[in-house]
This record gives structure tokens, sequence and C-alpha cells, in this order.
């Protein structure tokens, strides 16, 4: 038995969502990369790479692994490059996609050789969060002017335009989308390819797939470009758990589970936007608070029903702990950093990484 806590992802489940990437992509036209900032854990990648068409990135490091790791094609953004990186991002990407006007002008030079695009901001988006909502007042992703970047199209030939977030709504999606024909117009017309971003729940259950298939289409055929989907949670919603281990019991008022993991250290997501983990089934006579064992008072995964009164040393799976987590986590507390393992499709449970004290020493100096 591996030794918790550990991450753990479920092929069978992630095939579901990779099936639905590939109707995607076949019914509508469209090019799907992962994108690396929601998940890069590269073990999976031989599987994923036969449903999808490369990578696309955030910065030097993740265009390097999409190229070493995952192979197809691989897009390089970054909200600003550095003079000392620009030159090994370029030998890494096929397309670099600028963040503005001045950056593409800056590297000029450096860039000429492969393909690039400029991120447009058509300041609407859906996100709930302020913390996350690339439309924000004075946001700093992305070009908003039309008549600015008009100039630059000579050296560009398409554009990455992200503006969705975790948004499962698709009537919202195509109230969005045509803003953005709206505002752009003139500039698509000019364009080869255009990235819609991530942040479209089309793998969601009830998630009106032939509809969303035929807007893209819509889309493409409108503009005569190549529409690309960048999904990050879409790719792995669901697919993976985060195995865990009750430690301590506690009553406080109410009944308190401690865990061999932390919210801070493990799922650091829910704790910057303050929402609970996700246990299922979540039923049952006997609630309790699963909290986490760093030294944080915050250090809680959320308040959960069992059908039986829980004991020490029993496991807990907390569900969908892939996308934002993994590439998240932390050595904060010392706390020991999850194993890895993958549940191949049929049925066996293989541990491809463990980290130790080591790990966590050479993370310092």
């Amino acid at each position: 038995m591996i030794q918790t806590p550990y991450y753990l992802i479920d092929k069978a489940k992630l095939a579901r969502n990779m099936e639905i990437i590939e109707r995607v992509r076949r019914d509508s036209g469209a090019k799907a990369l992962l994108a690396l900032k929601c998940f890069a854990t590269w073990s999976v990648f031989d599987f994923m790479r036969q449903y999808m068409d490369g990578t696309t990135s955030s910065s030097l490091y993740e265009v390097r692994l999409g190229r070493e790791k995952f192979g197809g094609e691989t897009h390089a953004y970054s909200v600003a490059y550095g003079d000392n990186e620009i030159d090994e991002v370029v030998s890494h990407a096929d397309k670099i996609i600028f963040n503005s006007i001045s950056q593409l002008e800056r590297f000029d030079a450096q860039s000429a050789g492969i393909t690039r695009g400029l991120r447009l901001n058509p300041q609407v988006s859906s996100s709930s969060f302020d913390l996350a909502d690339p439309a924000r007042p004075f946001s700093r992703l992305g070009e908003w002017d039309a008549a600015k970047v008009e100039p630059v199209m000579d050296r560009i030939s398409g554009f990455m335009i992200h503006n969705n977030c975790e948004n499962a709504d698709f009537d919202l999606f195509d109230r969005m989308l045509g803003d953005i024909e709206d505002k752009f117009a003139p500039l698509m017309a000019r364009a080869e390819w255009v990235s819609l971003g991530g942040g479209i729940h089309f793998t969601g259950e009830g998630y009106p797939v032939e509809a969303f298939c035929d807007r893209l289409k819509a889309f493409a055929d409108r503009h005569g470009v190549q529409v690309y989907l960048e999904p990050g949670e879409a790719a792995i919603t669901n697919s993976t758990t985060l195995e865990v281990t009750v430690l301590d019991l506690l009553d406080n008022g109410k009944d308190l589970a401690i865990v061999d993991s932390s919210i801070e250290a493990h799922m650091l997501d829910l704790l910057i936007y303050r929402e609970s983990a996700k246990v299922t089934p979540n039923e049952g006579a006997h609630s309790y608070v699963v909290c986490g064992k760093s030294c944080l008072a915050g250090d809680i995964f959320g308040e959960f029903r069992f059908p039986e009164t829980l004991k020490v040393g029993d496991r807990i799976s907390i569900q969908d702990a892939a996308g934002y987590t993994m590439v998240k986590k932390n050595w904060f507390n010392g706390v020991r950093m999850p194993s890895i393992a993958i549940r191949e499709l049929d049925g066996k449970v293989r541990l491809v990484r463990q980290f130790d004290y080591k790990d966590y020493a050479e993370s310092l100096s």
C-alpha cells in the first residue's frame, strides 16, 4: 500500500475528458493544447498526446517542458519575457504569443524565425473572482485597442484571447465570443489563427458539446482562421484524487479529523479562493471537519458527512485534485509532499514519484 499523502491520477477518468476533447477537435476543426499552468504532470503526457495537439505555456520552464515531454505544437506565452530568457524560449517554441505590442517590438529580431501572435483583451469575462479575472479593470493581460494593433499586423499572424474562467455556461461563452467578433472584426479578417484560451468547462456534465462544436466551426469559417483551445481544468477535471490518512480526532464543539496533508501545501487554490474541497459521496450520519496538519489555523479542507464514525488510520479521498494543485504544491511547514501515482486502464496502481527530505532540503539553500 502506498504511503499517504499521494495524488492518484485515474487514467480511465482522464480518458473520459480526452475523448470529449477528441470529439471537439473532430467536429469543430479546433486544435487543443494542454495548458501547463494548470496541469504539468508529465507522467501521463504519453497518454494525453494521443488526444491533443500540443501544449501552451506561461513561462520558459513550461515551454521547455512542453517541448521535451509532450511534443506536438508548442506555444509560448508569458506576461513578460526577459532579455535573459527570450532566446531559449524561442528555441523551444514553434509559436510565440506576446502579451503586449512593446514586447513584440522589443523582441522582434529574436522571434522573427517562428510564428508570432499577440494577446488581445476583449474587456469582458466570465470570472466571478476578481483575482482571476483577466478582463478586470486596468488588466495587464493583453492589448485591448484594435487601432493600436493594426500597425503591427505585418509582424503577427494570429491572436490569443483568454477571457473565460471556469465557464460552464455555453450561452455566456456564445455571447462573449460574439462580443469578441464585433470588437476585433478588422483584426480577425487579417488573422490566420485564433486561440480562445482555456477556462471553458466543455467536459463538464451536461455541457452542450454539439452546440459548442458548431459555434467554434462557425467562428472559424466566418473569419477563415484555425481555432485553438487551451484546456487546463477541462482536460483533467475529476480525474485525480488526493489520498490522505486520518492522524487524530478532536472535538472542539464539532468533530475534527486531522489528516496527513495540508490545504496550503497540497491544494493551495482552495485556500486562495476560500473554497471547500470535495469528498464523495459526502453523506451519512457523521459530520467531520477535515483539517490539515500544518500550523496554519485555516488549514481546513471542509466539513463533510460520512456513513460511519472516523477512526485514526482511516483513508479519505479528496476529489478533483489535479488542476492548479499539483503545479502549486509546496513545502510549507516541511509537510511531506504527496507522492504521485497512476491507476492504469487495467486498474493497477503504479507509483511514479516520491518526495523525501532531500527534495525538501534541496529546494532551499
